[in-house]
C-alpha cells in the first residue's frame, strides 16, 4: 500500500512506526506536548474527547466530503458517532469488535461446568469451582487491572447509563453501576482473580496454557494468537463464550 501511495504522491515519504497498544496513549500525549505528533494514527475512540479537547486532532469533515472512499452512510451509526463530537468528525472507524470470554473447556468441565454459564450467578459459581480445582497460586479469571472495559461492561449489564441525562458527567455512584462494580471487585477480594495488570504477566498465552488462570476477557483479534501461540495439545481445549448477563431475562453487553 505504501509504495503505491508514494508512487501516486511524488515527494511524500511515509514512515510507519508500530507502538504497543498499552503504551500508545502516553506516547501520543508526549508527542503532542513535544509538537511531534504523527500525521495519521490509530487511536481508541475512547481517547477522542481527550485529544480533541487538547486540540490535537484535525477535524475531518472537509476531508471526508472530498473523499471518494469514506462514506458515513456505510458505517454503523453507533460506531460513527463515537468518532464525532457534536457535528465535527475527528476519526474514521475501521474496526468494530466485542469482548468475549476465552476459557479453558477442560478446566471448567473438570470443575463441573461443561458449558460456560450465561448469568452472573452461574458464572460466579463456575469461577469458585474452578478456583477450588486449580488451588493456590492459580485463578479462575484474569482481569487486567489496567483495563477499564470489564467494570464498564458489568455496569452496563446491571443497567447503568454511565452518563447523566446531559451526557456530561459520569453516574458511577448510581446503584446500577455500583452493582456491576461490586461484582467486579468481589472477584479480586475472594481470590478468584489476581490483582495484576497486563504488564505484570510477561506472556499471557503461556500462563493461560499452563493453567494459571482459566478465563480471560479479550477481543476477537486474539483468535489467531490463541491458534498460533497455544500448544497443539490444547487447541481442542479452549473456546470462547459471550459474557454472562446479569440474569436470564436481561441483555448481555460486551
Amino acid at each position: 500500500m505504501i509504495p503505491e501511495f508514494e508512487r501516486r504522491n511524488p515527494g511524500i515519504r511515509v514512515r510507519v512506526q508500530q507502538i504497543p497498544w498499552i503504551a500508545a496513549h502516553e506516547k501520543l500525549l508526549t508527542a503532542y506536548v513535544g509538537d511531534a505528533t504523527p500525521d495519521l494514527a490509530q487511536i481508541g475512540n475512547t481517547w477522542i474527547p481527550e485529544f480533541a479537547a487538547l486540540g490535537a486532532l484535525e477535524p475531518l469533515d472537509a476531508w471526508i466530503h472530498r473523499s471518494d472512499v469514506v462514506d458515513s452512510a456505510a458505517y454503523f451509526g453507533g460506531i460513527w458517532s463515537t468518532n464525532s463530537i457534536g457535528d465535527t468528525v475527528y476519526g474514521v472507524p475501521w474496526y468494530v469488535d466485542t469482548r468475549v470470554i476465552f476459557y479453558r473447556k477442560d478446566i471448567l468441565a473438570r470443575a463441573g461446568f461443561p458449558e460456560m454459564p450465561t448469568t452472573w450467578t452461574g458464572w460466579r459459581r463456575a469461577m469458585e469451582a474452578v478456583k477450588r480445582d486449580l488451588g493456590p497460586g492459580r485463578y479462575a479469571i484474569f482481569l487486567p487491572t489496567n483495563e477499564w472495559a470489564q467494570p464498564y461492561v458489568l455496569g452496563m449489564q446491571a443497567g447503568s447509563t454511565l452518563l447523566d441525562s446531559a451526557g456530561r458527567y459520569g453516574v458511577f455512584s448510581d446503584s446500577a453501576f455500583r452493582r456491576g462494580f461490586d461484582f467486579y471487585v468481589g472477584l479480586f477480594e475472594s481470590g478468584l482473580a489476581p490483582a495484576l495488570g497486563n504488564v505484570d504477566i510477561a506472556n499471557v498465552y503461556h500462563e493461560f496454557a499452563r493453567g494459571r488462570f482459566a478465563m480471560w476477557i479479550t477481543g476477537p483479534w486474539n483468535l489467531g494468537e490463541f491458534r498460533k501461540r497455544l500448544p497443539a495439545d490444547l487447541q481442542d481445549h479452549w473456546a470462547t463464550a459471550p459474557l454472562p448477563a446479569l440474569s436470564g431475562d436481561s441483555a448481555g453487553v460486551s
